[in-house]
């Protein structure tokens, strides 16, 4: 993978750029809002996992749903409950955003140098969690 770039903008116009970390922090907000107030929980509300579905095997997303619900709902506990890879996964979505945030005040591109290592090591942790959570040994993992 290639590093990622923002285009440093001028100092007149920084006030301006902050506008698209914002717009994605507004985004964000709107479908946790949205996930808070339609809760995964009761059937009907949000479509089946496919792979749940046809094959009764959890995919590493499922759960997402229920662990965003509690986090709206300021339930850290449940959500880790529902999918600590989904909440782990929240965690660093507010950190990149925090770092894009601070850098894009100062006027300075964000820079994360991802390597395809780092894309292979985190298919293999989806992978690793998808199979113990599927054992008898990961049935704390499952939502």
């Amino acid at each position: 993978m290639r590093a990622v770039q923002t285009p440093v903008p001028p100092a007149g116009r920084r006030a301006s750029a902050v506008v698209v970390p914002l717009a994605t922090l507004a985004g964000v907000v709107a479908a946790f809002c949205y996930v808070g107030a339609v809760d995964p929980n009761e059937p009907g509300h949000y479509p089946v996992c496919p792979l749940l579905h046809s094959t009764g095997l959890y995919c590493p997303g499922c759960g997402g749903l229920r662990s965003a619900h509690a986090v709206a709902h300021g339930d850290l506990a449940t959500a880790i409950g529902a999918n600590v890879l989904a909440v782990a996964a929240f965690a660093a979505f507010a950190a990149v955003w925090a770092l894009w945030l601070v850098r894009t005040v100062r006027g300075r591109p964000l820079e994360l140098r991802l390597r395809p290592a780092h894309g292979w090591s985190l298919a293999a942790l989806a992978l690793f969690f998808t199979v113990v959570r599927n054992s008898p040994l990961g049935a704390g993992l499952v939502p």
